[in-house]
């Protein structure tokens, strides 16, 4: 088995690059450069160091991502020939290189070694030129993964790879969805190089630059801090929605009629933080605020409560549950905390007379389940380890087996809960959660069937043409796709 070191060709001219990456490219057996527009390059020709690039693959990639885990997948090839490579990057190994992110995750599963050698990359130079210190805040991300920025710039956001008028255009109309037109930024331009360029340009402008290259990148300033968020538009609209002359879809819900809504919102919430998507994240937060904003001007109009008794509610209640932090108690870790919850929670809510009080019947059974469950082992009922959990679930799974033999369906679907039940006792001891892993399994199930449909519509549309065993090959491609 071979072996991939990752060396750094630097931010600019040749004397940028580390003493260590470039004593590594002398001796290097088999150098292979991501690309070879790169400023230091021709100093390499220069000194007769020999060497390939993936240049041409650019020109038949369909997307960065696909071209970089073709790299990453190359490289992993050869290593697992029993070459040592040195494979060389612009910049740093470490900062903005997604194929050294792909190798560090795929090598292990290879075998392969895999050693990255720290050295200087742009970032460095850009912070020298305005005066920056990244310990105020300072987010880095390649122009592919734009969608992907923050929404407010509380810090410094600096987008590597502008490497084209095409992508700086593309990039303009992105920014321009979240910021002013003439929001002002920092186009950067050969930095560490005798010619290199620092100007500020309105957003507008940045596609319109005559030197836009692979050596380009683009700096967004943090705006002023805002301070407090405020509530007070989104009260005000919802106030303006509810009264008369206001929507009347709006106007005709009631705390009934919307329960669905917090559910669904609450569901999409989740969805968003599984595809780890936070864009759409602060998207379905706003939504699920939104829910909670009617919900209280609703109460507020008939004179139960208002959105401040819901903030102040909530303040008071995070205050009176981290005596650790706001009174003379200590808590030694994460469970002496949730012990500390789980008491003063019992001592606010006397009318509670059992440990399994409090599980709201709406609830999803798997969810319900598993807070029963906790809230028994909380008292002590609990197995201290898996083994009778797993002989549990064994139990039930026979037990289940015995009721279809005796062909009786009220049994089976008691049997079948209680089966359930254990599954989710077994979730609970494996730190798994039941609900989400179900939704998991649901969302692949969606993924490889629509596969199948495809196939099935590629041979005409007609399902009954194929067997079974046709489409569980179909479903077998879908499979083996989503681990390559």
């Amino acid at each position: 088995m071979g072996k991939i070191t990752v060396a750094g060709l630097g931010p600019g001219s040749f004397g940028l690059m580390s003493l260590e990456a470039w004593e590594t490219i002398q001796a290097a057996e088999t150098l292979i450069l991501r690309t070879s527009v790169h400023p230091t390059v021709e100093e390499l020709r220069r000194r007769g160091i020999s060497f390939h690039s993936y240049d041409d693959w650019y020109e038949r990639a369909q997307d960065f991502e696909t071209l970089y885990g073709e790299i990453a997948g190359d490289l992993l090839r050869r290593a697992m020939e029993g070459k040592a490579i040195v494979y060389a990057v612009p910049g740093s190994p470490l900062v903005a290189e997604r194929t050294v992110v792909l190798l560090r995750e795929k090598a292990p599963e290879a075998g392969v070694e895999l050693e990255i050698l720290s050295g200087m990359s742009f970032v460095e130079v850009f912070c020298a030129r305005l005066g920056l210190d990244p310990i105020d805040g300072l987010t880095i991300v390649d122009v592919a993964d734009v969608d992907r920025l923050p929404v407010d710039l509380v810090t410094g956001i600096l987008v590597t790879q502008v490497y084209s008028r095409a992508v700086a255009s593309e990039l303009k109309l992105t920014l321009m969805e979240r910021l002013p037109d003439e929001f002002e930024v920092v186009f950067a331009h050969n930095l560490g190089l005798p010619d290199e360029s620092l100007r500020r340009i309105p957003l507008y402008e940045i596609d319109r630059q005559a030197d836009i290259d692979h050596l380009t990148s683009l700096f967004l300033p943090p705006k002023k801090a805002a301070g407090r968020f405020d509530f007070g538009p989104l009260t005000g609209i919802m106030k303006t929605l509810r009264e008369p002359g206001g929507c009347p879809w709006d106007r005709l819900q009631t705390p009934e009629s919307l329960r669905k809504h917090i559910i669904e919102e609450a569901y999409e919430v989740v969805e968003a933080i599984d595809f780890r998507n936070e864009t759409l994240l602060c998207e379905e937060l706003g939504d699920l605020l939104l829910q909670i904003v009617f919900q209280a001007r609703m109460a507020e109009e008939t004179g139960h409560f208002s959105m401040q008794d819901v903030v102040d509610g909530i303040v008071d209640k995070l205050v009176r549950r981290h005596p650790h932090i706001f009174g003379d108690t200590e808590a030694s870790d994460a469970a002496a905390v949730l012990a500390d919850w789980e008491a003063i929670k019992r001592r606010e809510k006397p009318e509670r007379k059992s440990r399994l009080d409090g599980v709201p019947q709406g609830l999803p059974s798997l969810m319900a389940a598993d807070k029963l469950q906790r809230k028994a082992a909380d008292a002590g009922f609990d197995w201290d380890d898996i083994a009778p959990v797993w002989e549990k679930c064994r139990e039930e799974y026979d037990e289940l087996r015995e009721a279809v033999r005796e062909d009786s369906l009220e049994k089976v679907a008691e049997e079948f809960g209680d089966l359930l039940f254990a599954l989710v006792n077994l979730s609970r001891f494996l730190h798994v959660d039941a609900e989400l892993a179900l939704l998991g399994a649901n969302r692949k199930f969606v993924r490889r069937f629509r596969y199948v449909e495809e196939k099935v519509a590629e041979a005409g549309g007609e399902w009954r043409k194929f067997s079974l065993l046709e489409l569980d090959e179909f479903w077998k491609q879908a499979k083996f796709k989503e681990t390559m």
